[in-house]
């Protein structure tokens, strides 16, 4: 009962004191509305610039005494998610993303398996030394989340593990100088890189896979590398994003270029719909897991994974 008392005492109190000061409260109202739109300019100068962009699009599709055959049933699911965090704050520069995509699809005929696996981290802090020209420091890591195989032609044989979590990784650790005109475009370049290949899986290790020495986790390379980096906004709604990595190393096979490209057209129905297309290629001459079709020697060769989607956008 007291409590209500109080309560309703209190109630009528503040309804007193708002009365008595309405034209107070319009006043200050009016300044804090100056107040915020004036701070909204003023964010445009923060140091950080943070965003992210989901997309998750499913395919599913069913066939039942279909004349022109095909399987039963069909059901594929993509997901990317990428995200950045730049700092700019004077001739300082700095630059974090993330980059992850995951893809599964199941049919009738060979059942379950992933359609895109990656996992990628890149970080890159810059010192302007002239216009647009950074001294600059690199390390990225890219490996995937889960097991990869490769399935062959015959069912009678099992599908064969060639890839971990970890197993393998790639870590660079490169300073070098990155042209930077704009955050659109980036052109880094390092004589000097470090670059290590890590294989945590005992079994792909004891295979030497990836190029690591037999019974061996991590394999040191030192050599060049280079990256080119490219936002392009064709249209309003319509973006592309390339990123060109090549790297030789220096103690084996410098003239054998290690490859990692990746391209994506991003078009953008309307604020929650997109239509993705990517295209990834890859060469790395230390993975000798493809067979040739006429010796069955194994060797390396091109990889190329191309993804088409429609699906769900949201932006962060």
């Amino acid at each position: 009962m007291r409590k209500s008392i109080l309560t309703t005492i209190c109630i009528l109190l503040c309804l007193g004191m708002l009365h008595a000061q309405s034209d107070w409260m319009k006043t200050s109202r009016e300044e804090a509305s100056s107040k915020i739109k004036k701070d909204a300019a003023d964010t445009t100068k923060l140091p950080w610039k943070r965003g992210a962009i989901f997309n998750l699009n499913i395919n599913q599709g069913t066939l039942n005494n279909w004349a022109a055959g095909g399987d039963k049933f069909s059901f594929s699911v993509a997901s990317t998610l990428s995200a950045f965090a730049y700092y700019r704050n004077g001739k300082h520069n700095w630059d974090n993303v993330l980059d992850l995509a995951y893809g599964y699809v199941n049919t009738t005929s060979l059942g379950s398996r992933k359609s895109d696996d990656r996992i990628g981290i890149t970080t890159k802090y810059g010192y302007e030394i002239a216009k647009s020209l950074y001294l600059s420091a690199l390390v990225d890591l890219r490996t995937q989340f889960t097991d990869g195989y490769l399935y062959p032609s015959s069912d009678t044989v099992k599908p064969q593990l060639v890839s971990r979590f970890f197993a393998p990784a790639y870590v660079l650790l490169s300073p070098g100088l990155d042209f930077k005109p704009n955050d659109q475009l980036s052109v880094f370049f390092s004589p000097i890189t470090a670059r290590y290949v890590i294989v945590m899986d005992d079994r792909l290790a004891a295979q030497a896979a990836f190029g690591v020495d037999t019974g061996h986790h991590v394999k040191a390379e030192f050599g060049s590398y280079f990256s080119f980096n490219w936002v392009n906004q064709i249209a309003k709604n319509i973006v592309y994003k390339t990123r060109l990595d090549l790297f030789s190393d220096y103690k084996h096979n410098p003239q054998n270029v290690d490859v990692f490209w990746t391209n994506s057209l991003n078009l953008q129905v309307n604020k929650h719909i997109s239509a993705n297309i990517s295209l990834d290629m890859i060469y790395d001459d230390d993975v000798k897991v493809f067979a040739n079709p006429k010796t069955g020697t194994l060797g390396p060769r091109l990889q190329v994974k191309e993804v088409i989607g429609v699906g769900f956008t949201a932006k962060f």
